[in-house]
């Protein structure tokens, strides 16, 4: 099934390079069906690139998928053209009577900024508390999953010594989540990060729950029980060559970066990686379209208000 988006995104004509069935909205309102609706709250600086890599990761389901971005009003993107802000997103107070299957929170590069800091943390604020009647389910990605945790739950972020940055191996704590459903003993994850949340905190709230670890790289996944929160600290939506960009330029503007961890061949720099985590990823988001969103959302998504936020579920 398709992924609904505008022909005009930037994405449209790569996704459909690629063989990924996209279909315009005009086209799918004569469909006898009802799409997923998923709202993604894009805050990563590289806007059309976050675009290709998560609707990439959505299409890859047989399920219906109609995707809104979204901005915050409170902030000015300072790398993608105004133009393309206004032509393809729409901000929280234009959505705000409307409902959707499911959200994806990105990350920021504000993690060194204490949360309160953060130019738009009012209005991140609204909009978590908004989701809680308005989304079924919501994945936080990165900084968005510290957010989360701390907006919902009170969990802190540390400060690390070094840059939390490569590719590291992980292992399922809950191998019977709905969430991790066929993943292999050990899978690979992009991290790249300044900041950590810590296992001892999340085990102290008595709704959450670690689906998914590194010995290396801490907390990779924690969840509500109830099923419609998703924390992951990492980044398993990059491409190949997506650590590769962040580490040239850093390296060049003269940081201290180190080398990402298991990334190059060799700790080559001039060697091109290798993609060891994109059957992780496209299981992960096809599993939560697929076993936490379309088999579990209501079909009339107002009953979302009357919903049960306590109940458990087989996250």
């Amino acid at each position: 099934m398709p992924i609904c988006i505008s022909p005009e995104l930037p994405a449209y004509k790569a996704l459909l390079h690629e063989h990924i069935f996209v279909m315009s909205r005009e086209r799918a309102a004569h469909q006898d069906i009802r799409p997923l609706r998923i709202l993604v709250l894009n805050i990563m600086p590289k806007k059309l690139e976050t675009e290709l890599q998560l609707l990439r990761l959505l299409s890859n389901t047989a399920i219906q998928v109609d995707v809104s971005l979204l901005r915050m009003e409170s902030h000015v993107s300072k790398h993608t053209a105004q133009s393309h802000m206004d032509a393809f997103y729409t901000t929280l107070t234009e959505i705000r009577g409307q409902f959707y299957d499911g959200m994806i929170i990105t990350g920021a590069p504000v993690e060194q900024l204490p949360f309160e800091e953060v130019d738009y943390w009012g209005e991140i604020c609204d909009l978590m508390a908004w989701s809680r009647t308005h989304v079924f389910s919501t994945l936080h990605i990165c900084w968005g999953a510290q957010a989360g945790l701390y907006y919902h739950f009170g969990v802190p972020k540390y400060p690390l010594p070094q840059k939390m940055f490569g590719i590291f191996p992980h292992s399922a704590e809950m191998k019977d989540s709905a969430l991790l459903r066929g993943f292999d003993d050990v899978f690979y994850v992009p991290h790249s990060r300044h900041t950590e949340v810590r296992r001892a905190d999340i085990e102290q709230v008595k709704t959450l729950r670690i689906l998914a670890s590194s010995e290396q790289a801490g907390v990779y996944i924690a969840a509500n029980r109830n099923g419609r929160q998703y924390f992951i600290t990492g980044h398993a939506e990059y491409e190949r060559s997506t650590l590769a960009q962040e580490y040239f330029r850093d390296r060049d503007k003269g940081l201290d970066i180190q080398l990402p961890f298991n990334y190059f061949p060799d700790d080559d720099p001039t060697q091109t990686p290798e993609y060891t985590w994109r059957g992780h990823a496209n299981l992960m988001f096809s599993n939560w379209l697929n076993y936490c969103v379309y088999q579990r959302t209501p079909y009339d998504l107002t009953e979302l208000t009357a919903s049960d936020w306590e109940q458990k579920s087989d996250i």
